[in-house]
């Protein structure tokens, strides 16, 4: 499963948004920094409406749409990778994701304490972000004399070495670890580190309800540095998503189309986490369930068998497959092979978003 951390300073509006993300979570948002000292973890599911289409077809019993998981540890304060605020404990938690979705402050409240005392975006990012580098370059220091010692008599460990004196340059130089080029063979080499600057990042601009359609001066702040980093922006509201908990299903879509909108952040930022990491969704259907599996782009057929059971894989033959759009056009897995649209795809089968397919292994 796909892990997410939530990161970002004191008062940002992360646990609010962790319960939102996760309705039954038990995180306490409260007023005051560190509120959040154990991390709280909870998944959800991958919106996808495509799977409440298909299952109409074949009338399923269920529908198991893919999820991710989201971790949310304690707000960070400058000093943090050097255990300022316990922050050092708090990042050791997030080591393991796959990808960091920093929460930035864009409202203004003067009920909820900001942490430096003025709301400036630019500035919060660049607390959070030089505290993740400080962490990370702590863990290379911490393995790369012993990384020496072993590439006397390990070419393994030579390759290990190269890349940690590059990321150290980099990291130094103010980078985070994911713009430093590295070769696979010494990208695999620093995998076990956990280095949080090299994983993926989402910023979540937190906006109040009059801002989520059209945002505000605080998001062009946000947009303009993740722009120089080739991350991602997405519009939430913890607000709103509070609210939003506590409205009945069939007023939802009302007073989301009162603020302009026709859904809430966090739909965009699930899917935004889901596709940050190159990921992609293939259906299986049928009475009994209809159901969304991930896979990484670039996936071939037997490699998407195996994400069901490593033997459909082992003993993979060939899969029946048909695009969700000729799917949909057809009305029917009947119809859609009357017309020559069901194929028989084999090995060599790059499989594709939104295929629906259906294995035969030995």
């Amino acid at each position: 499963m796909l892990r997410a951390g939530i990161v970002g300073l004191p008062n940002v509006g992360k646990s609010t948004l962790f319960n939102a993300l996760v309705a039954n979570a038990k995180a306490e948002a409260a007023n005051y920094p560190f509120c959040t000292i154990e991390p709280n973890v909870g998944s959800v599911s991958v919106p996808d409406e495509r799977l409440q289409v298909l299952a109409n077809m074949v009338n399923s019993e269920s529908i198991v749409p893919t999820r991710v998981e989201f971790v949310d540890i304690a707000g960070l304060v400058k000093g943090a990778s050097q255990g300022e605020g316990l922050g050092s404990k708090f990042l050791s938690h997030i080591r393991e994701v796959d990808t960091l979705v920093q929460v930035v402050r864009c409202f203004e409240d003067d009920d909820i304490i900001h942490v430096s005392g003025v709301v400036n975006p630019q500035q919060d990012i660049e607390v959070i972000n030089l505290e993740l580098i400080l962490a990370d370059i702590d863990q290379i220091e911490k393995r790369i004399d012993r990384a020496r010692k072993t590439a006397r008599t390990s070419k393994e460990a030579q390759v290990e070495v190269v890349a940690l004196e590059k990321l150290l340059v980099d990291l130094n130089a103010g980078k985070p670890a994911r713009k430093v080029a590295l070769s696979d063979e010494e990208s695999d080499s620093i995998k076990g580190l956990g280095l949080l600057t090299r994983k993926p990042m989402i910023y979540a601009a937190n906006v109040s309800e009059e801002d989520l359609a059209t945002g505000n001066a605080f998001v062009e702040q946000v947009r303009a540095v993740a722009a120089k980093e080739d991350a991602q922006v997405t519009l939430v509201s913890a607000q709103v998503e509070a609210e939003l908990l506590e409205l009945p299903e069939e007023e939802k879509a009302e007073f989301l189309e009162s603020l302009g909108v026709a859904e809430g952040g966090l739909k965009s930022l699930i899917r935004a986490t889901y596709h940050l990491l190159g990921l992609r969704t293939y259906f299986t259907m049928g009475p009994k369930e209809t159901r969304a599996w991930t896979i990484k782009a670039g996936m071939f057929a037997p490699q998407a068998a195996g994400v069901i059971h490593s033997d459909f894989e082992k003993g993979f033959i060939r899969a029946k497959t048909i695009s969700y759009a000729d799917m949909v056009a057809t009305g029917s897995m009947q119809a859609a092979k009357d017309k020559g649209l069901l194929r028989s795809e084999g090995k060599e089968y790059l499989v594709q978003e939104g295929d629906i397919m259906e294995f035969l292994h030995s």
